[in-house]
């Protein structure tokens, strides 16, 4: 078995044992991965209080040549994420992170920009900044690195540009846009404005500093909600579980 190194975030816990647990983490060098924490359940256990959900910590682990689960040999923390008292909606935009994570990626698919965007999105929170900008922005960064961001510069169906001085009809089943030449037959299909529209391009294609320069009105903020939603649960198969929580 090889012994690997790596800045880790836990996304998942579940017992294994009377004294053990399977703790299922997004790496930034391996991407996601599942090892067996013997001990993890001890208060004072070998892993120095670094198995918490969504806590951010550096690991060493025996990698499984097998389907077998990996081995954590060391866990130390590098940063427990801790929501402000007076927000509930910081502690289930972690959880929701964490969501994604787990359901939108595969294990040893290693997305290096989605780690750091993972961890900038929870200091977000933990700081009590704008959780509607930061985690629309999170999931920009997750669909474009699995290679399922929306198409917003070209009809999904006859592949005409699209006109941005015009609301648009966005096509959940075919994760896109479509041009007004083409008819709208799902009912899923929703309008989406012009505006909403270059804020979704402009958050996809900007840093995330430009979060805290966005000022979006209530319209956009549904519109952008209600775009990624519907793509995400498209993908996932169902809803995911922490939006039910979550208030916007």
């Amino acid at each position: 078995m090889e012994s690997e190194k790596a800045d880790a975030i836990v996304i998942r816990l579940a017992d294994f044992s009377n004294t053990s647990r399977v703790v299922t983490f997004f790496t930034r060098e391996f991407g996601k991965t599942s090892a067996i924490a013997k001990g993890g359940k001890r208060l004072k256990g070998p892993f120095d209080s670094a198995l918490d959900l969504v806590s951010t910590c550096r690991i060493v682990f025996l990698r499984k040549s097998s389907s077998a689960l990996d081995i954590l040999t060391e866990a130390s923390l590098t940063d427990r994420f801790r929501a402000p008292s007076d927000s509930i909606n910081s502690f289930y935009a972690g959880c929701y992170v964490a969501e994604l994570l787990a359901g939108l990626t595969e294990e040893y698919d290693p997305h290096e920009s989605l780690f750091d965007s993972a961890v900038w999105a929870l200091q977000q929170f933990a700081q009590g900044k704008d959780v509607h900008l930061s985690l629309l922005k999170f999931e920009l960064v997750t669909l474009h690195e699995i290679g399922q961001l929306p198409s917003f510069d070209e009809c999904v169906h006859c592949n005409d540009s699209i006109n941005f001085h015009e609301s648009q009809t966005f096509r959940v089943s075919q994760g896109g846009l479509l041009c007004p030449r083409c008819p709208s037959t799902d009912f899923n299909d929703s309008q989406i404005q012009a505006g909403t529209i270059a804020l979704i391009k402009n958050l996809a294609g900007g840093p995330e500093s430009l979060t805290s320069r966005i000022n979006a009105s209530p319209l956009q903020l549904r519109e952008m909600r209600f775009t990624l939603t519907a793509t995400i649960s498209s993908i996932l198969g169902r809803r995911p579980t922490s939006l039910r929580y979550l208030q916007f």
